[in-house]
């Protein structure tokens, strides 16, 4: 972007806070933002050879340059995530904060809540971040980014996630549930100014305050969500005093208490404080990254927690015994998980370790999505969901065909693919070892089970 086309207001605004660091944070603006990406631990494939690790986050990375992920099947498989490299600085955070408490047998599950979820860079993260044993409600308040959160968890492949559609109001019912909240709040954006310029056009002091009082009611409702002792974490990616330490001081007198953390000098992210409350500051003259700022805090007192349902969802009954057979086999450990069939004969699995949790969540939510999506039974035959073979509960050795890129790129298309010596029957599309989705073998030719809306629309260059 051009650092001339910055608002007034804002130069004005970024001048006072940053003083003799304003030229620098200007001229920064002015340079291409960088590319950065966070692999999924259990899945393999990417290359990193000669790539810069993000310091911050674990198994995250610098990209030299940005590469059209849209034709590559590992992105489409869910091998990493695009995700700007500040706002990983939430790995750290989860580290050095509830990722340190102890596992032991018979322990509960940690329950964590991403309140403001979609397209899903928080949610992947903390679902690789949180122990296996977790349970993770990844919700969305604007129904039109449900699919593209959905999408993204699929692609994650996690099978302890809920994906739900509701007002930060309407979790209410789960006062003091919660052992970790996370809230990246929608703000003004003035973080993503140089990646997305357009961003510059909806900015004014007035946009400002209207961020701020919303960010105040998501969080009214937010902090009652978190269990005694449990953790919240807030976020934004904007710079400005009325949506960042205005709302640690907003949490600092209503319940918590602000958790410094440990970050070496040389990250060069700045401490940014209000009265004994500090938030952590990313500005791109600084890091190698976009604007970003997060805050951790520590519950002292909350409601009692809701008591789980020993048993039954209500919007699911037991999968006939006569049908376990078929579903056990797609998975690698069938035994860790029940089965259960929903009014509109969607068949998912549920992990035995979250059962009752996930029956709580069913019972006050109800828009939601839960359990590992297995497919449906069209009378006796099975037709596997394209989720199942993105999972990592996935079996190995499953039947399959190992694509080139150009197949690869063309199953994305929607193709239907001409394969020698395919046998007939399910078969599962790879790249490089790792599922892209269903195809099935019909006799002389292929029938794509990709679903629509996954099919890539660009047009496939020549290799």
């Amino acid at each position: 972007m051009n650092p001339t086309q910055l608002p007034e207001a804002f130069r004005q605004q970024m001048q006072q806070q940053l003083g003799t660091e304003f030229p620098a944070f200007e001229a920064a603006l002015g340079t291409l933002p960088p590319v950065s990406i966070r692999l999924n631990p259990r899945k393999s494939g990417f290359d990193t050879t000669d790539k810069t690790p993000v310091p911050w986050c674990e198994g995250a990375y610098y990209l030299p340059e940005r590469p059209v992920f849209t034709l590559d099947p590992l992105f489409q498989a869910g091998a990493y995530y695009v995700q700007e490299a500040s706002s990983m600085l939430l790995a750290e955070a989860v580290r050095q904060t509830i990722g340190q408490r102890k596992a032991y047998a018979g322990q509960p599950p940690i329950r964590a809540l991403d309140l403001c979820a979609a397209p899903g860079g928080k949610s992947t993260l903390l679902a690789s971040a949180l122990p296996d044993s977790s349970v993770l409600v990844c919700n969305e308040v604007i129904r039109t980014r449900i699919p593209i959160l959905r999408e993204n968890m699929d692609k994650w492949g996690y099978a302890n996630v809920v994906v739900s559609h509701h007002d930060p109001e309407e979790f209410a019912p789960l006062a003091g549930y919660f052992d970790l909240v996370m809230v990246d709040a929608p703000c003004s954006g003035e973080g993503l100014f140089r990646k997305d310029p357009a961003a510059i056009n909806e900015w004014s002091p007035d946009h400002v305050q209207m961020c701020s009082l919303r960010q105040k009611r998501i969080m009214s409702a937010a902090a009652p969500l978190v269990a005694d002792g449990g953790w919240l974490i807030y976020s934004t990616c904007t710079y400005n005093d009325a949506e960042n330490l205005e709302m640690i001081r907003f949490l600092s007198e209503n319940g918590f208490s602000n958790r410094p953390l440990d970050l070496p000098a040389d990250w060069g992210v700045e401490a940014r404080t209000v009265g004994d409350a500090v938030g952590y500051q990313c500005y791109p003259h600084r890091v190698r990254g976009e604007g970003f700022f997060i805050s951790v805090f520590r519950r002292r007192a909350a409601a009692t927690a809701p008591v789980t349902r020993n048993r039954g969802f209500k919007s699911a009954r037991p999968v006939h015994r006569k049908q376990l057979g078929t579903l056990r086999l797609f998975l690698k450990n069938p035994d860790a998980f029940s089965y259960w069939e929903k009014p509109n004969g969607d068949v998912i699995a549920v992990p035995l370790g979250l059962e009752k949790e996930l029956v709580l969540i069913d019972t006050v939510l109800h828009n939601k999505g839960f359990g590992l999506d297995l497919g449906v039974f069209k009378g006796t035959d099975f037709m596997p969901a394209h989720a199942l073979a993105l999972s990592t509960e996935l079996a190995d050795g499953l039947p399959g065909v190992d694509l080139t890129l150009d197949d690869a790129l063309r199953y994305f298309k929607k193709e239907n693919l001409v394969l020698p010596d395919v046998p007939r029957g399910w078969l599962m599309a790879r790249y490089k070892g790792l599922p892209l989705g269903w195809m099935k073998g019909v006799g002389s030719r292929i029938n794509n089970y990709l679903p629509k809306d996954w099919r890539i629309r660009m047009e496939i260059p020549e290799f």
